[in-house]
């Protein structure tokens, strides 16, 4: 027997190869070769035998004859490619390394160069010694999937390792950002086959119409603070093309950023399907030693919780009469801060043709309107001491049309990119807006100052009579009260002039808060890969 390469063999046959099948003859004499790999190469002409060329692979061989088996030589075909690996363990037989996302594992008609197979060829040249154009490779990760990908170095180790995975003795588990919150745990085996109408795609698809059996768990690990979307850890029973992203979405949670199988709308929100093999554990085919190993996922999939958690800083600025409320936010508007009051919200809604106006003329007439038909104010304050079901009614359909309008202001800021937004809101916890249902995730700042200076200063500005400053004021929370349920307090007992210059200081303070609650939400992610 000779071999001129490890892609050629020449022999003649003796011995116990005589009477033999000539796939498992050459097997015999090749164990880095499957013998499917054998019989293929049999079928498509690589085998002579005395000189005669020959494709049926259960042969049975004579003695003294001659057999030449010549291999194509298709793994030669790959070009290797001097790029990096990021190679987290290895033996001599076995390399596990982490797959950054963007990298296709081995070439393919849309794909024939630059691959994770062609790297792995420039750092492993051995490789080439295993046939076809997917050497080393025992099971595959979608393109813009990241994460764990085990390489078999050797065609002995390959086979086994692909038939573990094929029994399921390979345990794999994913991390994956999908929108919404699914229920704590929860399993999905609905079968996959091949989309009916769009080839790139596979759907859920009954095993009776060609689809194949599949088993997805999840866990939620994390749920952002809107609920709007959570890490999940996914554990595959079973290998098929595109299962996770699949099954998510059958559920109704579909992966962020997935273009494919995402609404537009969960799809813009990640730069890729946010999915990443973080964690694998198998037995080693040969040592038969449990191995177990993770890998956190990429930057880019931080990047997106953390983004997509980031809500714009909603600022409410509430105190009692006279404090300087109004003086604050004028100052952080001037500062570049879009703010809206909702005392002018008020106004529009008392002026004429304003909604609190029409529906005061249609139930009173004209008793609390002025001639130009806005809102008489001191009217309706009279009315409204007189009658304290009505002031009710009113303060309720008020509350109700100003809270929507804070919201709609709040989110159109948002939708320009602002980090923060500024409501001035007098009456914010007399209408439980800092409960649930009310402004949900403001941060709340209190302006404190001292009774009599606040009446000192409304009396002088707003030509209100002690009586009339004590009654409002009777209609809100006591300062204290006010201040201990903030987030936040500034004091204002000095000039405007003074409080503007706190002004810098405090735009200092609710940036270092917002950066603040994004190391907090990295810090509550982070812990879900480092447990494990």
């Amino acid at each position: 027997m000779s071999g001129d390469s490890p892609r050629r063999l020449d022999f003649r046959v003796a011995g116990a190869l005589a009477g033999q099948r000539l796939d498992k003859a050459l097997c015999g004499l090749l164990p880095g070769l499957s013998r499917a790999a054998v019989q293929r190469a049999i079928t498509a002409g690589a085998c002579r035998i005395d000189g005669m060329p020959v494709s049926t692979a259960s042969l049975k061989l004579r003695a003294g004859q001659e057999v030449v088996l010549a291999l194509p030589d298709t793994a030669n075909e790959l070009r290797a490619e001097e790029e990096a690996v990021d190679i987290l363990w290895q033996d001599e037989h076995l390399l596990l390394c982490n797959k950054p996302a963007g990298l296709t594992v081995h070439p393919c008609p849309s794909c024939p160069e630059n691959t994770l197979v062609q790297r792995l060829l420039h750092h492993f040249p051995r490789l080439r010694e295993q046939e076809g154009l997917r050497p080393g490779v025992v099971h595959r990760l979608d393109k813009d999937t990241s994460g764990l990908l085990l390489v078999a170095l050797d065609e002995p180790t390959r086979l086994r390792m692909s038939e573990a995975f094929a029994r399921r003795e390979v345990r794999k588990e994913y991390l994956a950002l999908v929108q919404g919150v699914p229920p704590q745990t929860g399993t999905c085996r609905e079968p996959l086959g091949r989309h009916p109408t769009a080839k790139i795609k596979m759907a859920v698809v009954p095993e009776n119409r060609g689809g194949k059996a599949a088993h997805s768990d999840w866990r939620v690990l994390w749920s952002s603070p809107r609920k709007d979307f959570s890490l999940v850890a996914v554990r595959i029973h079973t290998g098929r093309t595109h299962q996770i992203r699949v099954h998510m979405a059958h559920v109704g949670h579909p992966l962020l950023g997935d273009a494919l199988y995402a609404p537009a709308p969960v799809a813009a929100r990640a730069p890729r399907q946010m999915l990443h093999a973080w964690h694998i554990s198998f037995c080693h085919p040969l040592s038969g030693e449990e191995l177990e190993f993770f890998c956190p996922p990429p930057d880019d999939m931080v990047r997106t919780i953390l983004d997509n958690s980031s809500r714009m800083q909603r600022l409410v600025i509430t105190g009692n009469p006279g404090c300087g409320k109004s003086t604050l936010t004028r100052a952080l508007e001037e500062a570049g801060l879009p703010a809206v009051s909702a005392d002018a919200l008020v106004a529009q809604l008392y002026a004429a043709g304003g909604e609190m106006a029409d529906y005061l003329g249609r139930r009173f007439g004209d008793r609390l309107l002025e001639e130009d038909g806005s809102v008489c104010k001191s009217a309706l304050l009279d009315a409204m001491q007189q009658d304290p079901g009505l002031r009710r009614e009113v303060e309720q359909m008020v509350h109700t049309l100003v809270r929507d309008a804070i919201l709609s202001f709040w989110d159109r800021a948002e939708a320009q990119g602002r980090a923060c937004a500024v409501a001035e809101i007098p009456l914010y916890f007399e209408c439980g807006w800092h409960k649930a249902g009310g402004l949900p995730g403001a941060l709340s700042l209190t302006v404190r100052c001292p009774r009599e200076i606040r009446l000192q200063r409304i009396m002088a500005t707003r030509g209100w009579s002690e009586e009339k400053a004590a009654t409002l004021e009777a209609w809100q929370w006591p300062a204290e009260r006010k201040e201990a349920a903030s987030d936040l307090v500034l004091d204002n007992a000095g000039t405007p002039a003074d409080l503007r210059a706190r002004v810098p200081a405090l735009l200092e303070q609710l940036a270092a808060l917002r950066q603040k609650a994004r190391e907090d939400i990295l810090r509550q992610v982070t812990a879900c890969w480092q447990a494990r």
